[in-house]
């Protein structure tokens, strides 16, 4: 099965030139871009971005670019249209294969293995529409989680009846999506028109999952430092 990658990552962010500051020689990208070119599950590699500095720094690691239209670089610009231009791209230069592995440029918490053991999920089982790896977050589980009504507080979750503990141990486990790397069934996710499972319905409703330990998104200057903290205990060249 052929496996292409599509790095991605945008220029205009709340905290500036996010995806190529540097974090211990590196520029931020460097690190997921650097783990998907150690997987040998992986044939080509491209980034799309509307930014030249993130283009150039992919560029380096061996990435062809896809230069985003101004519409895919806005704020409010959705992931799945990203993904569909940059299949119609590449598509217009080679087979888009069977699988496509989405790689985000502000989250260094990858690894080539991980990227290895989610494509050989899909290939062993062409039924997937994708493997995404996720981690337990009990502390920010959604029966702890609150709306305002009226100027009150009420239950996030509608319908609950009965007392809950307030000991995130004592909760089911709860998991949430990790935003470093998505492994797509391209062919799947074109024939479904990208309609599946929300918010991320381009995943499809059969979805393989890979439990790792944590997730960092670098969103703010705090979250440099904890993914430098990271990197230095799990990054090796």
């Amino acid at each position: 099965m052929k496996v292409v990658a599509l790095l991605t990552g945008r220029g205009n962010n709340t905290l500036k030139d996010k995806n190529v500051l540097d974090i211990l020689g590196h520029p931020v990208l460097y690190y997921p871009a650097h783990a998907a070119k150690k997987a040998e599950v992986i044939d080509s590699y491209y980034c799309s971005s509307d930014d030249e500095k993130i283009l150039r720094a992919a560029e380096k690691e061996g990435y062809e670019r896809i230069v985003r239209p101004e519409y895919l670089s806005l704020a409010t610009s959705q992931h799945v249209d990203v993904i569909k231009h940059g299949i119609d791209i590449i598509s217009k230069k080679e087979d888009i294969g069977d699988i496509l592995v989405v790689i985000l440029a502000n989250n260094v918490t990858i690894k080539a293995d991980w990227i290895n053991a989610c494509v050989k999920m899909m290939q062993d089982d062409p039924s997937l529409t994708a493997v995404v790896p996720i981690y337990e977050d009990n502390d920010h589980h959604p029966l702890r989680g609150k709306r305002v009504e009226n100027g009150r507080l009420e239950m996030y979750e509608r319908g609950i009846t009965g007392k809950l503990s307030t000991n995130r141990q004592d909760l089911p486990s709860c998991y949430f999506l990790s935003h470093n790397f998505w492994v797509l069934n391209t062919k799947k996710m074109i024939e479904s028109n990208y309609e599946g499972q929300q918010p991320w319905g381009f995943m499809g409703n059969n979805i393989g999952y890979f439990l790792i330990d944590e997730s960092i998104d670098i969103h703010k200057e705090i979250d440099l430092f904890i993914a430098k903290e990271w990197i230095k205990e799990h990054y090796k060249e």
